[in-house]
């Protein structure tokens, strides 16, 4: 069940609704889905306990509960619009999953991946890197 809290928002005095999440793939700074995060805060970088597997699926990685690696990533909050937009972007509940993973800003959801992984290569490090952003950026 997704919860959020309540705040005021400052320009019209309406109440939107805000949740925390923890983004460790392409929606990371620099990465070629950032831009979905827009309007969202930045609270933090942050390291998971570990307790987790990262696998890299090409274009991006995925993350399973169940191994002994700490994942690396950022951490934002959103409203429910962009909740909504990154649940889309991550085929929430179909192809991901949410759970929540404990931050010094407090529980925010992290995606964790659904379909069978038997045949792709696990990351030892938990830090995913885009090789076409690797490329792109390195000359």
């Amino acid at each position: 069940m997704l919860k959020f809290k309540f705040d005021t928002n400052k320009q019209g005095g309406s109440r939107s609704i805000r949740a925390r999440v923890f983004v460790y793939g392409t929606l990371r700074k620099g990465q070629v889905n950032h831009s979905l995060l827009e309007g969202a805060r930045f609270l933090g970088f942050h390291t998971t306990a570990p307790i987790y597997k990262m696998f890299d699926l090409g274009a991006y990685p995925g993350v399973t509960k169940g191994g002994n690696t700490a994942i690396q990533g950022e951490v934002y909050e959103v409203d429910t619009r962009l909740m909504g937009n990154l649940d889309r972007l991550e085929g929430y509940p179909l192809d991901y999953t949410r759970a929540y993973v404990p931050t010094p800003w407090g529980r925010a959801w992290i995606y964790l991946y659904r379909k069978s992984l038997r045949d792709w290569k696990i990351i030892p490090s938990g830090v995913w890197q885009d090789p076409l952003n690797l490329r792109r950026w390195s000359r």
